[in-house]
């Protein structure tokens, strides 16, 4: 990430977090870790420095939003006390009235598949040097279309009719990865 991706995302109304997402899907479950754009209305794009938080789409209360310190000797300090507690419980209390890890009785897990990053579907940015010649812009589109990927919006960027190359910005709609880096050893 530039800190031109930033002025950008930021133009088209996006703010970028360093996210961790799960998602369980009817395929299996979504684990990744990275940039994300999120819309700068969005109570995440609005978390900052030491500040972490949570959204948690439940099925009766809808997404539910948490906020707070996640650095800092405070907050480290309220982990390793946790830490403690959670050990004193362990050693001191019978196995019939302990509280689980995580609370999770031990019966209640069952298996899933964690998906390959090939498989998750996710919408992408694609900031593209484009060669400065009319029907560039159309190759690459038809590149995306040939592999049924959607572009949710396209912003091109002035620069000299002289430069050989100009800033493209591509967001587009849910696609899997292993398509979008298809397309991207296309382009």
């Amino acid at each position: 990430i530039e800190q031109r991706d930033i002025a950008y995302a930021s133009e088209l109304g996006y703010r970028i977090k360093h996210l961790g997402i799960t998602r369980k899907t009817a395929k299996g479950l979504e684990l990744r870790v990275h940039p994300t754009l999120i819309p700068q209305h969005h109570n995440i794009a609005g978390v900052e420095g030491v500040m972490n938080a949570l959204l948690v789409q439940t099925d009766v209360a809808g997404p539910m939003f948490y906020s707070g310190a996640g650095a800092g000797s405070k907050p480290t300090a309220s982990s390793v006390v946790a830490d403690i507690v959670d050990v004193v419980r362990v050693l001191t209390a019978d196995p019939e009235n302990r509280v689980p890890h995580l609370a999770f009785q031990p019966d209640a897990l069952s298996d899933i598949q964690i998906l390959s990053m090939e498989e998750v579907e996710t919408a992408c940015y694609l900031r593209i040097q484009m060669v400065n010649r009319p029907g560039a812009l159309a190759d690459v589109s038809r590149i995306l279309g040939n592999l049924e990927i959607n572009i949710e919006t396209i912003l091109q960027k002035e620069s000299a009719v002289t430069a050989a190359y100009m800033p493209v910005i591509i967001l587009t709609q849910r696609v899997q990865e292993k398509k979008m880096n298809e397309a991207i050893s296309q382009i």
